[in-house]
């Protein structure tokens, strides 16, 4: 089916997951954003990767399943504060989770870099041949990066300064009063500004006094999951801020494409697997994820200067395998299956893939920005 069919059968789908609940203004976006760049594009479609990934590269099929990431790329990374409130560095969005062969977390990790199209991105077989050694280390010593008395090249670039932690809750500010604005605004109308029952209740488990009351305003943020609702709940406790956000699940996109495997979403699964140190706020209550933000629960971005380098550094690439590894093997040990499926892979098998994958998610993007423009001068 060509992009444009298949995207709307997929906003069909989500609109059917969510009810009245769909955001259209947010779909809207990200229609735009899939036209931006082949790297915006494949962050918006992982959907399409689902459905299509196993005809592009079908020697990936027959590799031992995992529960993995799914809509893994440069940009699913950041950092958290776990129950000992350390700062931790790894995937920190599970979304799409499914069980899926393991490599295809790997051929997307590459295929990301690939489209990310920067200067900055080191030559194919140095990101593959980075990812690949990372997720060998972590097959033999899975372990989360807990960035306090190991790591500390990473926490140097990853911790935010004062500066950072200033402008953060600034911006939070603004939007605090911009939200009340317009909830004054909404009142006068009778039509209180106020997020679904599911919502509240989710935000209100997740907070550390049941007594404390939350300002709530929507949310637009991340590009594939665009089109679902987001809520904040913000609140002064104890003599300083504190942010919830809540988010509406729906089933994988890989479970979708299959047609088959379970639909139950299976993101506390792995977010909780044996070898993370994971963030305590971080849970889905039914269909409804609930984290906490800060200036350290972030997501990090290729274009963030980290030091001298970008995510696209050798090093992090290396990170970024080893920490897929440690998930993969987080929750049903299967390092056995995957080190002999590596033994009979032939050498350049990532590369290969990589490139048919590249390939093929730029021709759809070509597809989708021509179909795009067509569109635009037709209104």
């Amino acid at each position: 089916m060509p992009i444009r069919g298949a995207n709307a059968a997929y906003e069909k789908w989500l609109g059917a997951q969510l009810g009245g609940d769909l955001v259209e203004s947010d779909l809207a976006r990200k229609r735009k954003k899939m036209a931006d760049s082949p790297f915006g594009f494949l962050r918006a479609t992982y959907w399409r990767w689902a459905e299509t990934i196993l005809e592009v590269c079908p020697d990936l099929a027959e590799a031992p399943p995992v529960l993995a990431v799914g809509d893994i790329h440069l940009e699913n990374f950041g950092t958290w504060r776990d129950v000992e409130g350390r700062i931790v560095w790894g995937v920190n969005d599970f979304d799409e989770v499914a069980e899926m062969p393991y490599v295809l977390d790997m051929v997307r990790l590459a295929t990301s870099a690939v489209l990310a199209e920067s200067p900055e991105c080191p030559p194919l077989e140095i990101v593959c041949g980075h990812i690949i050694e990372g997720y060998e280390s972590g097959l033999e010593a899975p372990d989360a990066f807990v960035l306090d008395r190991q790591h500390m090249w990473m926490r140097t670039k990853f911790v935010v300064s004062e500066a950072q932690r200033a402008e953060f809750w600034r911006k939070l500010g603004e939007k605090h009063e911009e939200a009340k604005a317009n909830a004054r605004k909404a009142k006068a109308k009778n039509k209180p500004v106020a997020p679904p029952k599911r919502f509240v209740k989710a935000l209100n488990a997740a907070l550390p006094d049941e007594e404390i009351e939350l300002a709530y305003w929507p949310r637009t943020a991340g590009t594939g999951s665009l089109g679902r609702p987001r809520w904040i709940g913000f609140a002064t406790w104890r003599g300083a801020p504190l942010l919830r956000e809540a988010k509406a699940l729906v089933p994988s996109g890989w479970t979708r494409a299959g047609g088959n495997g379970t639909q139950r979403i299976r993101l506390n699964d792995i977010a909780q697997g044996k070898f993370r140190s994971p963030d305590p706020w971080y849970k889905a209550s039914g269909n409804v994820l609930v984290r906490r933000l800060s200036p350290n629960n972030r997501k990090l971005e290729i274009g963030d200067r980290i030091d001298e380098t970008t995510l696209l550094h050798p090093d992090m690439l290396w990170a970024m395998g080893r920490d897929l590894a440690a998930i993969h093997v987080g929750v049903r040990d299967r390092r056995d299956a995957i080190r002999a499926d590596f033994d009979k892979r032939k050498k350049r098998w990532i590369r290969a893939n990589v490139e048919a994958a590249a390939e093929f998610v730029r021709g759809e993007y070509e597809e989708w920005k021509t179909s795009a423009k067509v569109a635009a001068k037709a209104k």
